[in-house]
């Protein structure tokens, strides 16, 4: 059954792995102490955060291993990860944002595993000075932090890999090395062969640290994609604490500028802050440093998620606001929009109005010639002769009028006036006829007729007498 995660933005779990394990040598398992005595949990609090610190696991170190000198201590290894794995569900199902303190980089196969038991989809970004890439059979010292990456995306020892019972935990696509500035040759062959998205440390410095993260975001499809972020100390130029400084590669100033994008997107899932040590930090200062540094960079997140979350909430207010805004304008411009045509309309009929006495005085002197034409007779003949023969054609051509019956009857009116007058009386009477049989049809058939109004029937008999008389 799905579980359904909500997070909590102002919430944290630390969860400290005392472990040198994986590394060639010991001092790395004392880091979650030495963080925490330099004052990581106040720092965190005092940027707005409930910290939730859940201790420490059991303390596994590193030793020589002559049994195994292309893989070193998996054994102890395995019991890490195996502690740390359900510790990191545990604080994901919370909702909290769980930081995992530890002194080993392969602790990030726990990391993602207790991810994963709740986001089906990882993405990785491992900010780190080396790749990590390589595997027993082409490792020169057989450290296994050396090869976290590899079994990261499912490469490596056997025991690593099927840690994650369906490998890889993370797809070569999903996986960022950011920073690196060490590569062994079979690395480089790796990175050539694989589509994993390198960052060199060389290329962040000519694009910008800022720039690069966001890139680097982009291509692990940290847009839809949870992600972890992994964070080795040794990544920062001239810093000391770690087993393996370095000269040049990213400033810390860089790393910082990086670090603010990727802890800023709120797909974050988990952060790890691996490999101080702090046998080389006598005074503490390089502790001190680091949690000043994460402090900030969770001060800074905590105040963007609230930013987000304040503008999430205000959106559909302002939305609903901008609808009913919308809607006024809308029917005010409906409401000017009908009383504008109401008034074209008005003054269209004052405008016939107008005109009708004109075009009426323009059309009687056209019309007075042809009455007059039709008037006047030949003058070669006889008043006489023309009345007989309109009595001849008055006989020829008889007045038709239809009868109540349907029946046609033919008839010689005594004069003009009576035929219109008897013919529209018939015509009336035929129209009535009509509307009963049609209602009595309707009626039959089950549907309901409409009958003509007096004003409709008036017109169609005056219309119908007019044509009688015409012909």
């Amino acid at each position: 059954m799905a579980v359904k995660i909500t997070r909590h933005p102002e919430k944290i779990v630390l969860l400290g792995v005392p472990t040198s394990a994986a590394a060639m040598s010991r001092g790395h398992e004392r880091a979650p102490a030495a963080l925490r005595s330099a004052g990581i949990v106040d720092r965190l609090k005092s940027a707005g955060y409930e910290v939730a610190d859940h201790g420490d696991d059991p303390t596994h170190l590193s030793n020589p291993d002559p049994d195994n000198p292309r893989a070193r201590n998996l054994k102890p290894i395995v019991k890490s990860l195996e502690s740390l794995r359900p510790r990191v569900e545990a604080a994901v199902k919370t909702g909290a944002l769980p930081i995992v303190l530890t002194g080993d980089c392969t602790s990030a196969l726990a990391t993602v595993a207790g991810v994963r038991r709740y986001f089906h989809n990882v993405s990785m970004i491992w900010v780190d000075r080396d790749a990590d890439l390589n595997v027993p059979a082409t490792t020169p010292s057989g450290c296994v932090d050396g090869m976290a990456v590899a079994h990261l995306t499912g490469r490596g020892a056997a025991e690593l890999v099927r840690f994650w019972g369906e490998p890889p935990l993370v797809r070569d696509p999903d996986l960022a090395i950011f920073g690196a500035d060490r590569f062994d040759p079979p690395e480089e062959q790796l990175l050539q062969k694989y589509p994993l998205k390198n960052f060199p440390a060389a290329d962040i410095k000519k694009k910008g640290a800022a720039a690069s993260a966001k890139l680097a975001l982009e291509q692990v499809h940290a847009s839809r994609n949870d992600f972890i972020l992994h964070f080795d100390v040794d990544v920062m130029a001239d810093f000391a604490a770690t087993d393996y400084p370095g000269q040049g590669g990213l400033t810390r100033d860089e790393v910082r500028e990086a670090l603010e994008v990727f802890v800023q997107d709120k797909h974050l899932a988990a952060i790890d802050i691996a490999a101080f040590n702090p046998e080389k930090d006598a005074d503490g200062e390089a502790a001190k440093i680091l949690v000043e540094m994460i402090g900030e960079l969770m001060a800074l997140r905590l105040e963007t998620l609230r930013a987000a979350t304040a503008a999430a909430a205000s959106s559909p207010a302002e939305a609903g606001a901008g609808a009913d805004a919308a809607g006024v304008k809308k029917g005010v411009a409906g409401k000017e929009g009908a009383g504008a045509k109401e008034v074209a309309a008005k003054e269209e009929r004052v405008s016939e109005e107008r005109e009708k006495p004109q075009a009426q005085a323009e059309e009687a002197p056209k019309a007075e010639p042809q009455a007059k034409e039709s008037h006047e007779e030949s003058p070669k003949e006889s008043r006489d002769e023309a009345e007989g023969r309109q009595q001849v054609q008055m006989r020829e051509e008889p007045q038709v009028a239809v009868g109540g019956g349907g029946g046609r009857q033919e008839q010689a009116p005594p004069d003009f006036g009576e035929a219109q007058q008897g013919h529209a009386e018939a015509q009336s009477e035929e129209n009535q006829g009509v509307d009963a049989r049609g209602a009595s049809e309707g009626a039959a058939s089950g549907h309901e007729a409409q009958e003509p109004s007096d004003d409709e029937g008036e017109h169609a008999s005056a219309k119908e007498a007019s044509e009688g008389s015409q012909s």
